[in-house]
């Protein structure tokens, strides 16, 4: 299948091999195939996954930002994979025009013992992101950067891994924040001197403080890539004792244990009209014992009637309390006792009689003028009015 105009296959990093579509790569090493396009500025998604498998492989990554940026495939296989071809199929989808297009990416994964690298180093790198790490000049720049430091004859990436694939945070989207990237890289002599300094005493109680390490060859570092030297790992595998234990196998037959002896026919008969009543009585006793109470709540004490009788003894006795109220003989209060007339001096009698029915008072008399209360004249001002 042809690839269309706005669709181009790179290979910016470390697969090789010839003809289009198809690449070698060893486990000791990292491979990263670009998906771009570069000829048209239209948005495209890839979708990768192993040739008749929904997904890709456990060892291969996909990431892609947006669909106006690259999409990289990137990762490690392990030697379980090797002598065996691996089929990507690439699906591209043009998000403006709605073109699609296919194409097979076969991978050829070769062994990598005959070029060991017993020391390997990982690094932490801050200021970088998974695909910009990847980038063909970006990872030459760093691996120039510890061949100057290390000094070893061949000095291979065996691993670029994103620090949120490691249980890392997504940062804020503020100061240019990166999310970091683990990159493991290996080498055919020991480490130099400048990485173990890592080890010493001083700069892991620093580390334990949560502070940096002083390391001489940081300088060589700094102008680009920003290493947290507290999580650099460093492995050596000519020192690692190999566990692995040789499994002894047998002739594949199970010990003689005798003649099968199946159940016989003649089985006893068993009376299930027990367990049967126990099943349906005592749930069907259960059920109308609470049938029982129900009725009896919901019958028998009927909390109506009560509220009924409550309520007409209320009725009563507020009636009664009134009957008594007009008949009892009490001070009358203040209010009502004799005063002073304000102009003459005589006494006035009492508002209301002893007589007076004082259940059916207002609480608050209306303003009228009753017979016992005076009038004060009011100051006319002189001169002459006009209207």
């Amino acid at each position: 299948m042809l690839l269309p105009r706005w669709w181009e296959l790179g290979d910016p990093c470390a697969w090789t091999g010839q003809g289009r579509g198809a690449r070698r790569m060893s486990p000791a090493t990292t491979g990263t195939f670009l998906l771009t396009g570069e000829i048209s500025n239209d948005p495209i998604t890839f979708n990768t996954n192993l040739m008749g498998y929904p997904d890709r492989p456990g060892w291969l990554r996909y990431i892609q930002r947006t669909p106006y940026s690259d999409g990289v495939l990137y990762g490690s296989p392990t030697a379980e994979n090797v002598g065996k071809p691996t089929i990507i199929e690439i699906t591209a989808y043009n998000r403006r025009t709605f073109e699609t297009a296919r194409h097979n990416l076969i991978i050829n994964i070769m062994s990598a013992e005959d070029f060991p690298l017993p020391y390997q180093a990982e690094f932490f790198i801050k200021n970088m992101n998974v695909e910009e790490m990847l980038a063909s000049e970006v990872l030459g720049d760093f691996l120039g950067a510890v061949k100057n430091v290390w000094q070893p004859e061949r000095l291979n990436a065996i691993n670029i891994t994103s620090a949120l694939d490691r249980g890392g945070r997504v940062p804020l989207p503020i100061n240019n924040l990166k999310e970091g990237v683990y990159v493991m890289v290996g080498a055919d002599v020991p480490f130099s001197s400048c990485l173990r300094e890592v080890e010493n005493p001083q700069n892991q109680l620093r580390c334990s403080q949560e502070m940096e390490p002083v390391i001489t060859c940081d300088k060589k570092f700094r102008t680009q890539f920003y290493i947290d030297w507290c999580k650099i790992s460093l492995v050596d595998k000519t020192k690692q004792v190999s566990t692995y234990q040789e499994v002894i196998r047998g002739e594949g037959i199970l010990p003689d244990g005798g003649e099968y002896k199946p159940p016989s026919d003649s089985l006893k008969s068993r009376d299930y009209y027990t367990d049967f009543l126990i099943t349906l009585a005592v749930p069907s006793a259960v059920a109308l014992v609470l049938f029982l109470i129900l009725a009896y709540i919901m019958c028998c004490r009927r909390e109506g009637v009560i509220q009924l009788v409550h309520h007409s003894a209320i009725q009563k006795s507020t009636k009664e309390l009134r009957d008594m109220s007009k008949n009892r003989e009490i001070a009358w209060p203040l209010s009502t006792l004799p005063v002073f007339h304000p102009v003459t001096g005589e006494i006035i009698p009492p508002l209301h009689t002893d007589n007076y029915d004082s259940t059916n008072m207002p609480l608050m008399q209306t303003q009228q003028n009753l017979p016992h209360q005076t009038q004060i004249p009011q100051q006319q001002t002189t001169g002459k009015w006009y209207p």
